[in-house]
């Protein structure tokens, strides 16, 4: 290995003897995806502050710049600086940001492009954090004065990083909007006050260590390793809209013994106004998952769950709440799982609010053959996908348009949008031409939420008049980001969607 290249024991050594001898420390740090002039031009200069410059790289698994990024990875990243003489040291970042290793490093200059000396032109708001680090080591943070080149723009141009789909769908938003009208609309969406109706559900991850058969009977068994638990359903829904909108409610039942409601209260955003019923003789919704430890494959599902219809009573205290609270918000999203909260006479009084409605009507395991989509009627917009409209539609195969088309009449939407896993989804409005949008999922580690993370951020779009291909291709990039972590553990967010725009766009 390059001698420059070090870890953070013994560049934290090195570093206080040259502090000792009273050298000056420069750090430098970002991605650097691709050397170029550029970078080159802003390490000399960086390098002329001090005695030492050392350059910090985010690693791999915290580059959000869209898919196909990093091109390069930290290894190679880190060869390809140690290659250059102005550069005395190269680490690897442990942290998603570069705070902790400026805090370690404590440079008496930390040098960053001019492109971050607006502090309000960087997305993440890092800079001003970085720049508090800084500040907190006796520190003085420098802004490089040579032209801005863009790692992005010449990978976008020249490093083949997307499939033709992705470039041609990039290229059609590009045409028509610029990154900063983008930004305008989708910061547009913040006023906006949404509610949430469907089932709480909390999903279990037991990730499980394969001890082998059981010696007496044909039984695999496990060894319980690890526990973790996360908000789905209608918990999840608004967690994704949390960053986007400031104002987003939930309707939806706990079980009688109001289970989990301390640990939901304990998890959910501040943003997020919960309206719990209770089902009687009802547990709150747990979906068990047990998941192999290592490579993270699903192995066995047990759900803890009565899918009964709700009570006379239960039904008529349901529909009085959502008259109250529809009168409060701008639109409704409905999550309908089928587990027998939303009723027929409940989906027919959501149909008559005179409000904006989107639905996702989902079939699963535990309501498969009994659970219809055609309760509902007069929907703004209908999101579902291939498998479950096959399903729906009583067809093994087919023509996904033309059957999304014929669902659309019978329900009477205005918008129906299909999914169809890695392959992306696509959007019918009336009469116009279908709008479609590949995946953009670099790496899906679990496929749980996706759907719920379109639902959210396209009807919130279409709601406020965005184009249907943009709103297509918010919403998509808003799944392909729920799909590179468990479950729902993390929602989508605001500002790693825009950036990863402005990578695109570049």
């Amino acid at each position: 290995m390059n001698k420059k290249i070090k870890n953070i024991n013994d560049l934290a050594d090195i570093l206080f003897d040259c502090k000792s001898n009273a050298k000056k420390i420069v750090l430098c740090h970002g991605v650097f995806d691709l050397l170029h002039i550029g970078h080159i031009k802003h390490f000399s200069e960086a390098k002329k502050l001090g005695d030492v410059l050392v350059v910090s790289i985010t690693p791999d698994q915290y580059v959000n710049k869209g898919p196909g990024r990093p091109a390069f990875t930290t290894s190679l990243r880190l060869q390809a600086l140690a290659a250059l003489e102005s550069v005395d040291y190269v680490i690897a970042n442990e942290w998603p940001t570069a705070e902790e290793i400026i805090k370690i490093i404590k440079p008496d200059f930390y040098c960053k492009g001019p492109d971050y000396k607006e502090h309000s032109d960087d997305i993440t708001g890092k800079i001003t954090d970085e720049e508090a680090a800084v500040n907190f080591v006796g520190g003085k943070i420098y802004y490089t004065d040579d032209v801005t080149y863009s790692s992005s723009s010449l990978l976008n141009k020249y490093g083949d990083l997307y499939s033709q789909e992705q470039e041609a769908f990039i290229r059609e938003i590009a045409k028509k909007n610029s990154y900063e009208s983008i930004e305008k609309k989708v910061s547009s969406l913040k006023k906006l006050k949404v509610l949430v109706i469907g089932e709480t559900i909390i999903d279990q991850y037991v990730f499980c260590e394969a001890l082998g058969k059981s010696g007496k009977e044909p039984v695999l068994v496990l060894r319980d390793m690890e526990t973790q638990e996360y908000l789905g359903g209608a918990l999840a829904i608004a967690r994704h809209l949390s960053d986007f909108c400031d104002d987003v409610s939930v309707l939806s039942f706990l079980g009688e013994d109001n289970e989990y409601k301390n640990f939901i209260e304990n998890n959910i955003e501040k943003n997020i106004t919960l309206n719990f019923l209770n089902k009687s003789k009802s547990p709150t919704i747990v979906k068990r998952r047990f998941v192999d430890n290592i490579d993270r494959k699903k192995i066995l599902g047990v759900y803890s769950i009565n899918d009964n219809s709700l009570s006379k009573s239960e039904e008529s205290n349901f529909i009085k709440s959502i008259e109250r609270l529809s009168k409060e918000n701008d639109l409704i999203i409905v999550s309908d799982y089928g587990h027998g909260i939303i009723t027929p006479k409940v989906a027919e009084y959501i149909s008559k609010t005179g409000k904006f409605v989107s639905l996702n009507a989902q079939v699963n395991a535990a309501n498969i053959g009994t659970h219809n989509i055609r309760k509902y009627s007069d929907i703004n917009c209908l999101i579902i996908n291939a498998t479950e409209l096959c399903h729906e539609m009583r067809q093994r195969e087919g023509d996904l348009k033309a059957l999304a088309l014929e669902l659309k009449k019978i329900i009477n939407a205005n918008y129906i949008s299909v999914t169809q896993g890695k392959t992306g989804a696509f959007l019918i409005n009336g009469s116009k031409t279908p709008v479609t949008s590949p995946g953009f999922a670099s790496e899906v580690v679990d496929k749980i939420g996706s759907g719920d993370a379109l639902l959210a951020l396209l009807s919130v779009c279409l709601y406020n008049n965005i184009d249907d291909d943009l709103s297509l291709f918010i919403a998509s990039l808003a799944a392909a980001q729920s799909v590179e972590s468990v479950g729902n553990s993390k929602h989508v967010s605001k500002i790693l969607l825009l950036k990863t725009i402005s990578h695109f766009l570049k």
